[in-house]
């Protein structure tokens, strides 16, 4: 196995672990957890650079790629949300979006083609990381006694952080779905047009009406 695939599968054997460290209660535990998380981030970047520089890019690298991404991020917000850290609702919105851009790219293969990550995913990926780790360290903001204008301060970052990735995955998702209807075939998006199939006799006796008719 080439080694961009064998860190994307690395990374997918980080999600256990993560979750496991994220709810276990023991002291210092969420800072192992931040460690796995931003380590398991790291790989995403190193699986698409050894992939270009390698010339390594393979199909199940770009299929395997965004579900390793997907159920990294799901996994970390889905255990926030155990821990009282993030509204419910607004993981359901991210997490029903990964599950419905998954199965876009589950038909678009179906279809003969991969539809491969955008800017814009990308972009959503890094604010995603971004707010994951400083939910994750949000506790320590109040432990490390930090001045509260600065606290304050700190807790509305975390929030502007959350809004745009909320924005970004509603953005990127229309933006896949775009991608996707585009690279149909045409007569795939052309309206199916209905043709009148004459039985046997069925075409003279037409005719007849016609003669009447005039």
């Amino acid at each position: 196995m080439s080694l961009p695939n064998s860190l994307t599968i690395l990374r997918i054997f980080f999600v256990p672990l993560l979750v496991v460290l994220l709810l276990t209660t023991q002291p210092n535990m969420d800072l192992w957890a931040v460690g796995v998380f931003l380590a398991a981030a790291v790989t995403d970047l190193l699986d698409g650079y050894f992939a270009r520089r390698r010339a390594q890019v393979s199909r199940l690298g770009i299929l395997l790629d965004p579900i390793a991404d997907k159920l990294l991020t799901s996994a970390a917000f889905i255990s926030l949300v155990e821990l009282h850290r993030v509204p419910a609702w607004i993981v359901v919105i991210i997490v029903g979006r990964e599950f419905a851009v998954s199965g876009l790219r589950a038909i678009a293969s179906s279809e003969g083609f991969i539809i491969q990550a955008s800017d814009i995913g990308k972009t959503k990926m890094v604010l995603q990381v971004a707010a994951i780790t400083a939910l994750m360290l949000e506790p320590r903001f109040v432990w490390m006694k930090i001045p509260e204008p600065a606290l304050h301060v700190l807790v509305f970052l975390t929030w502007v952080l959350l809004a745009l990735v909320v924005v970004s995955a509603l953005v990127s998702a229309a933006h896949y779905f775009w991608m996707f209807w585009h690279k149909l075939d045409p007569s795939v998006r052309e309206p199916v047009r209905r043709r009148v199939v004459l039985m046997p006799g069925m075409e003279e006796e037409r005719k007849e009406k016609d003669v009447a008719a005039h």
